[in-house]
């Protein structure tokens, strides 16, 4: 069984901000399958059980704020009974250009609080990572304040592009092995 994370904050204010792209991905991929709704539970999340081409898979968006999204990851996937190596976690990447998606095996946080509580209820490193480009604020905006403002029109076509090739990803990582996705979708 595997398990697709998205992150972001709950709440119609923050639907669509950049800090939100890990939970547009998931939307993405309940909209493509014809999957869901996600249903709130005893995780601090919502989540739900599906099927892609045989393999198992659990789509969770932590309700816990993205500061503390470790807090419902680790309850469902303890028990789901779910290794972290087979968790592959969906966020927003300042230090890539707005559209950019890059995957990754492991690493630290890179001072990414949603990722840095991931790592501390996890106790490990050891999972998998979308990290999608939002971009670094161009005008003095402090980097809270960006994160959490949507993206400008001249950027939906890239971002909407940017979401469609995670969810991609996400899909040839129920396929194959997340080496080979890797190369691909990173080259």
């Amino acid at each position: 069984m595997k398990c697709i994370v998205g992150l972001g904050n709950p709440g119609r204010k923050y639907k669509k901000t950049r800090h939100n792209i890990g939970f547009m991905v998931i939307d993405e991929l309940l909209d493509r399958h014809k999957w869901g709704p996600l249903k709130k539970d005893k995780f601090n999340g919502k989540h739900i059980v599906e099927h892609y081409q045989g393999e198992k898979v659990v789509l969770l968006q932590p309700q816990t704020y993205m500061n503390l999204s470790g807090q419902s990851l680790r309850p469902l996937i303890d028990f789901y009974d779910i290794e972290p190596e087979n968790v592959l976690v969906i966020y927003d990447e300042l230090d890539l250009p707005t559209g950019k998606i890059r995957l990754r095996q492991k690493g630290g946080h890179g001072g990414h609080n949603g990722i840095r509580s991931v790592i501390d209820h996890l106790g490990t490193k050891e999972f998998k990572r979308i990290r999608i480009g939002v971009g670094r604020p161009t005008s003095p905006v402090p980097v809270v304040d960006y994160v959490l403002s949507s993206f400008p029109k001249s950027e939906q076509e890239i971002v909407t592009d940017s979401i469609e090739r995670a969810a991609d990803a996400c899909e040839k990582w129920l396929e194959k092995p997340f080496l080979e996705v890797m190369n691909e979708f990173n080259a």
